[in-house]
């Protein structure tokens, strides 16, 4: 038999990673769905890829360098390997980028009167209009720089979008250089008359060359672009300020090594040669493409207003029906607890036990974990306010949440200034849990504490886009131990015992080999062993093992794994009982569950953690049980349920490594599972309040189309 550490039975980590962006691509080539959305997909894909060159090609870029020959994670992998199929399967997928936006996605726009123009494609009295705005805006912001023994080439902002141009004197053969950064202090499509009809600044700038290099001959010229590695290291053992660390190492990351060049693909060999130079890269690290480089440039597509009919229906969340209004949430959540799924349900609620919490004068403290929240959050508005009216607040933020440091940085200061406690959390651990507490004092003079969980971070930005899970209780065994989660947080703590939360690290790692286990051995008694899990990501050896032994047992093991998949389903004498699929629609699948049938008692957990090692060993996750008996149904028979039964957007993991997307069987109904739960959530709406009234939601959830949130974030 197999070993279950033998690397073959492992899929890599960044090729199942790529294997996602491949999945989403698949949305943009989907004629089914609505135009816009297709533009956004494309967007998406290249903003994916650009912060997985920034942090895990980065690394592997240094392994190399630093001659590490030793391969992690289960599949063994050397990263000089890595680094090869990579690169193979990036040029794979931005070949079908750039062929599903110029052969597809661009001409069906041009059908609807949307259009980025070439060139060729403007009219006299554009040209003229162009010049004129180019000289009045763009000119006077670029700098254009020569590259030459006296002018060494400057340093580019990582992601900017630059000009090379060769150029020389007149009657002189000898050939010069240039750098041109095109600005990105305001959006990069230019509108022409009518608002629908753009072009791209750089193809602007390009054609006015002449005036930024007067008396020169312009010889050729091709967009480039750079991408950095954004990855950083902290040695632990040397830092005395957290936060002054992190500042510096942000400041350093923005002069990090090159690690991709994109350039236009029909730019001349010469002018490769000369870039690759110039960054330290090796030829393998140019990626030409096939149009307009950063497609992310799209997502100014997508934001455009007045196109209803190329987009996803708009829908406002659901109001929960627990929440009448927000005076009545201490009331409502003593009497139960109460379980929201958003962005069904309005995500709303959660803004209002901060604000309702900041503005009642019987709450006498706050505590609040904050990983990533929004530009422009009411979350720190109303915590501000708190600490203003007097009242004990704590914010533990992280400032470690990766490309997010500066903000965190930020609100951080901000919430100082207004008298929040404010904590920065353990050097080694990130802190990802999501977990709220506010303190109360009841009509009768106790003190009450009021608790929120959940899967996803308070920001109410991503909330409209991502799938997640949150419950508010009073229950006294959970609010004692978040009191002691954040007094572990906060303070000093060896190893704190709880009665409800299960913690990482302290403890989630063995407590999800213990359930496992618990399965199998249920199963060889002649019980019925099954697991579903439904994560983000599963890569954790121990666990992957875990899974084979109790699949070889004969438990039947589910898992709706959005992205990262270590774990080989279908595996004859290993895994012929594990079944994964991954969910790709129009939100981003976010929440965290497990399910574990427990010999006819079902246990059912829900948290921040998915089984990646990361989750497991190097942050503090929390994950806590559903014991109401009604929300605990919910869960199994509603979110579990519809999500294993979509055969619209699921893709299935086979055991080579590829996906294959599900289509409903002859005579069955297609069953799109974030559409049912669209359904359900209007259905419940309906039967609560049978007379339509305006939405409680119409200021925080509005149905126009939300700014993007970082898809590959958790």
């Amino acid at each position: 038999m197999i070993p279950l550490d033998d690397p073959s039975l492992y899929i890599n980590r960044e090729l199942s990673w790529l294997g996602f962006n491949v999945r989403v691509l698949e949305e943009a080539e989907d004629d089914g769905v609505p135009l816009l959305e297709r533009v956004k997909f494309l967007a998406i894909v290249s903003a994916n890829l650009d912060e997985f060159f920034m942090v895990r090609v980065g690394g592997l870029q240094r392994k190399v360098a630093a001659g590490v020959m030793r391969g992690t994670g289960g599949d063994k992998m050397v990263p000089d390997d890595q680094l090869t199929r990579i690169r193979s399967a990036v040029r794979e997928l931005v070949a079908r980028q750039y062929r599903c936006w110029g052969d597809v996605v661009k001409p069906a726009l041009a059908e609807k009167g949307i259009t980025i123009r070439g060139a060729s494609d403007l009219t006299a009295d554009e040209e003229a209009l162009l010049q004129d705005s180019f000289r009045a805006q763009i000119f006077p912001v670029l700098t254009p720089l020569a590259v030459d023994p006296g002018h060494p080439f400057p340093h580019l902002a990582n992601k900017s979008l630059n000009l090379a141009v060769m150029l020389r004197r007149p009657n002189e053969p000898e050939m010069l250089f240039a750098v041109v950064q095109v600005p990105g202090i305001r959006p990069r499509l230019l509108p022409l008359p009518g608002g629908k009809d753009f072009v791209p600044m750089e193809l602007v700038i390009r054609r006015h060359l002449g005036e930024l290099f007067p008396g020169m001959e312009i010889v050729d010229s091709v967009m480039f672009r750079i991408t950095r590695d954004s990855e950083f290291e902290i040695e632990e053992d040397e830092i005395e300020d957290l936060l002054a660390a992190i500042e510096e190492n942000v400041k350093q990351r923005r002069r990090g090594a090159a690690v991709r060049l994109e350039i236009e693909a029909n730019a001349p060999a010469e002018m490769e040669t000369f870039l690759v130079n110039a960054f330290d890269l090796f030829d393998e690290d140019v990626f030409r493409a096939n149009g307009m480089l950063d497609l992310t440039l799209l997502f100014q597509i997508h934001a455009l207003t007045g196109t209803p009919e190329m987009r996803d229906p708009a829908f406002l969340p659901t109001p929960a029906k627990e929440f009448p209004t927000p005076s009545s949430m201490w009331a409502a959540i003593r009497a139960k607890d109460i379980l929201l799924h958003h962005p069904y349900e309005s995500f709303k609620h959660v803004v209002d036990f901060i604000e309702a919490a900041a503005d009642d004068d019987n709450v006498h403290a706050i505590k609040q974990t904050l990983y990533r929240t929004s530009s422009d959050s009411p979350i720190v508005k109303a915590l501000q306010r708190a600490a203003d009216r007097g009242k004990q607040v704590t914010a533990v933020i992280e400032l470690k949440a990766r490309l997010d440091e500066e903000r965190n940085i930020l609100w951080a200061k901000e919430l100082e200034k207004a008298g929040v406690h404010v904590v920065y959390g353990f050097i080694g651990l990130k802190i990802h849990c999501k977990a709220a507490l506010v303190v109360r004092k009841e009509e009768q003079g106790t003190m009450r504490r009021y608790v929120h969980l959940g899967t996803g971070n308070y920001n109410p930005t991503t909330a409209r886009t991502y799938t997640d899970i949150g419950i508010f209780t009073a229950k006294p065994a959970f609010a004692d131990d978040v009191t002691l989660l954040f007094n572990f947080l906060t303070g000093y703590a060896l190893r704190p015992s709880w009665q409800k939360l299960i913690v990482a690290p302290i403890r989630l790692q063995n407590f999800m080999l213990e359930k496992i286990e618990q399965e199998a051995a249920n199963q060889k008694a002649g019980g019925k062993g099954r697991i579903i899990a439904k994560i983000n990501g599963l890569l954790e050896p121990m666990i992957v093992q875990a899974l084979y032994r109790a699949a070889q047992a004969g438990v039947t093991i589910e898992i709706i794994c959005r992205g990262i998949c270590a774990l080989r389903p279908g595996v004859p004498g290993v895994s012929e009982n594990i079944r994964v699929v991954s969910v790709v629609d129009r939100f981003l699948e976010h929440s965290r569950i497990y399910y574990f049938e427990n010999d006819g008692k079902p246990e059912v957990y829900v948290g921040s953690a998915d089984w990646m090692d990361r989750n497991l060993i190097r942050r503090v996750e929390v994950v806590f049980p559903i014991e109401q008996a009604d929300l605990k149904a919910r869960v199994i028979d509603e979110i579990l349920a519809v999500s294993l039964a979509d055969n619209a957007k699921a893709r299935e993991l086979l055991p080579d490594g590829s996906y294959r997307r599900l289509v409903p069987a002859e005579g069955k109904p297609a069953l799109r599972s974030q559409q049912r739960f669209l359904e359900l959530a209007a259905e419940a709406e309906r039967k609560s309040n049978p007379i339509p009234s305006p939405s409680a939601d119409s200021n925080a959830d509005s149905p126009r189309p939300a700014k993007r949130g970082r898809r590959s974030k958790g």
